[in-house]
């Protein structure tokens, strides 16, 4: 009996615990995706309404739509993607790190695509929040007409707000981010219900056979419909981005209980409205509400795309943070604005990047109509990327045949590929806006990446193996240099080398400490490192031990806290008699480096704008000495 009734208790709390997380996920998640139907079905309308909308046009177009969302959005991310996790981590950078563990002679064309995936997220990043918010604003037009002139301005000042709330933490507001949002799903579950009787023919569009009808009647204009179609799940890629903060079953539960059904029936309802009202193709979303609903409609519009702005704003961060920490992107500050949960993060010029691209965007186009034909390209060019990466996923760690990986990526590879050669055709349009960001992050990521290699590889030649550095110091008896108390950790990044700060320090000072530790900080392929695999040490003399503390890609590199576990685990030092030394590079260009000149300079600029070790590493900052020495690359 205490058994059973101790059973009922423990299924509550489990469920209460699954409702929460999903309610959640609904709003970091979802918000971009949620926002979709304010443009998507009035932007695919507009190349075909030119000599007039048939029927069969219309229905047409929802069936691509929902069945869009059934095939990539369903079917690709929320029961296939979400299992292919890095110990629960999704995202382009956490699969690319867990195929790096494996990748063989895939690892350059992996990388490469990875790097490429990221910076596609990152252009999204910037015109999510342009589009979203701009939409959302517009629907004062039709509650205050003479409100028109005013709409750029509003979407200003919000989106200003937006960027400006970063640094103050979302953890106060983002625990009404879930039932806003599912609020606003609801009313857009609402709004298609109210319309659908309007003309019951609609659901002929769940018969996908209508969709390809269309597709092959319409011919070419078929294709470039399909640009504004694919609008339809754009905010697929925070499903996989997001996973380790809700876990896949909330995230499932939010998209077939709440999410998905919404979405559905407010399509099913714009389609019913424009087959019954013709004219309400110039904006179907706010035209299925009645006018004194469409004031409250608008603001709660306005609120679900500011959330959805958010959590691309907050993916960024996290991207940024894991690119960092996989060595793709120089060490940037990172504020942690949230004592309890890590993931509240920001990162200052990752937030000033974002919303100078952010204002250029809406300042440029004006309108949400603009911007949707610049939307797009990012997007489908991620998902090309993602399916790619879980082909090597399947095959190399569920150990897929090649015929049943390529049955079940294939197809969903040849639709995402229609769909990107649909958005390309926007190109001139604005899409190049995407593709000139992607490049530039890309460009960024590599040009790191490859100067980061050369320089190790150039440094390396001049450097004294550490174990014969420590030999012949210790050997010398007459010219030994004096010793002093306490301890000196001197940071590296080749653990097997004499540091140049420790050689330096010899050199202008002649002394060297009672202890002396080479430290190494390694980031693994993993969110996180267990408690157990978090310090490797190596006594290598009376004097001199190795020490590396290795980090997940998710966590926080807080050097000082892991020495005090490491000093309560055994290594015997005070904190308050050690010091810390590191080593300053000042970078010269060669022509002769292995890179062109430019990229030489990108990559110096780069390294010299990268954050001070000591605060990135969150050292003492009354202990650290600081050597510098010339290097030409």
């Amino acid at each position: 009996m205490q058994s059973e009734s101790g059973a009922v208790p423990e299924q509550g709390s489990k469920f209460r615990n699954l409702f929460f997380m999903a309610l959640g996920s609904v709003g970091v998640v979802y918000g971009d995706i949620g926002t979709s139907p304010l443009y998507a079905f009035r932007e695919a309308l507009k190349p075909i309404g030119h000599d007039g909308i048939e029927r069969a046009e219309i229905i047409g177009l929802i069936s691509l739509m929902i069945w869009a969302l059934t095939i990539i959005v369903t079917l690709k991310y929320v029961l296939f993607l979400l299992r292919a996790d890095n110990d629960g981590e999704g995202g382009t950078l956490s699969l690319l790190a867990l195929l790096m563990k494996s990748a063989g002679r895939y690892t350059t064309i992996l990388t490469v695509m990875g790097l490429v995936g990221a910076a596609l997220f990152l252009g999204d990043a910037m015109i999510t929040p342009a589009l979203s918010v701009l939409s959302a604003v517009e629907g004062l037009k039709l509650v205050a007409p003479q409100s028109a002139d005013y709409i750029v301005p509003i979407a200003v000042v919000i989106l200003i707000g937006v960027f400006a709330m970063q640094s103050h933490g979302t953890a106060a507001v983002a625990k009404f981010f879930g039932p806003i949002t599912a609020v606003w799903f609801l009313a857009m579950a609402a709004g298609g219900l109210l319309h659908i009787s309007d003309d019951f023919g609609i659901f002929a569009a769940l018969n996908p056979w209508y969709g390809v009808t269309f597709l092959l009647r319409e011919g070419f204009l078929g294709i470039v419909v399909l640009g504004a179609v694919f609008l339809t799940v754009t905010g697929a890629e925070a499903l996989y981005a997001d996973l380790g903060h809700f876990g896949r079953r909330p995230i499932q539960w939010a998209w077939f209980v709440l999410v998905f059904p919404a979405l559905v029936l407010n399509y099913l309802g714009q389609g019913a409205l424009v087959l019954k009202h013709p004219e309400a193709a110039s904006d179907p979303f706010y035209l299925m509400f009645p006018e004194w609903a469409l004031l409250p409609i608008v603001i709660l519009a306005t609120c679900a795309t500011i959330i959805a702005s958010q959590a691309v704003i907050t993916g960024a961060f996290s991207l940024v943070r894991q690119g960092i920490h996989l060595g793709f992107l120089p060490r940037m500050e990172i504020l942690f604005t949230s004592e309890t949960n890590t993931g509240q993060i920001y990162l200052p010029s990752v937030n000033t990047l974002l919303l100078f691209g952010v204002m250029t965007l809406v300042l440029v186009f004006q309108s949400s109509e603009g911007l949707a034909t610049a939307y797009g390209i990012s997007v489908t060019g991620a998902m090309v990327v993602t399916t790619i990466m879980a082909y090597q996923f399947i095959r190399s760690r569920w150990r897929w045949s090649v015929l049943l990986s390529m049955a079940m990526l294939l197809p969903l590879l040849a639709l995402e590929m229609v769909f990107l050669g649909a958005n390309l055709l926007k190109i001139h349009d604005g899409g190049y806006i995407p593709v000139l960001f992607a490049g530039g992050f890309t460009v960024v990521m590599i040009t790191w990446r490859r100067g980061t290699a050369i320089l190790f590889e150039k440094t390396r030649h001049a450097d004294i193996p550490l174990q014969s550095f420590i030999t012949s110091i210790e050997r010398k008896s007459d010219h030994a240099p004096v010793q002093v108390p306490g301890t000196a950790i001197f940071l590296t990044s080749d653990p097997q080398t004499a540091p140049a700060a420790l050689l330096h320090n010899l050199k202008h000072n002649h002394v060297l400490h009672e202890r002396n530790v080479i430290l190494t900080v390694k980031t693994v392929n993993r969110p996180r490192a267990s408690e157990d695999e978090r310090f490797v040490i190596e006594s290598l003399s009376e004097r001199f031990s190795r020490v590396e503390i290795r980090f997940g890609f998710m966590e926080n590199q807080n050097v000082s806290q892991a020495l005090a576990k490491l000093r309560r685990g055994g290594l015997k030092f005070d904190i308050m008699s050690t010091s810390f030394y590191l080593g300053r590079r000042k970078l010269v260009p060669d022509a002769k480096s292995g890179m062109p000149y430019w990229q030489d300079r990108l990559f110096i600029s780069l390294a010299n704008a990268a954050a001070d070790p000591s605060d990135y590493f969150r050292l003492p900052t009354n202990r650290v000495v600081e050597l510098g020495s010339h290097v030409i690359i």
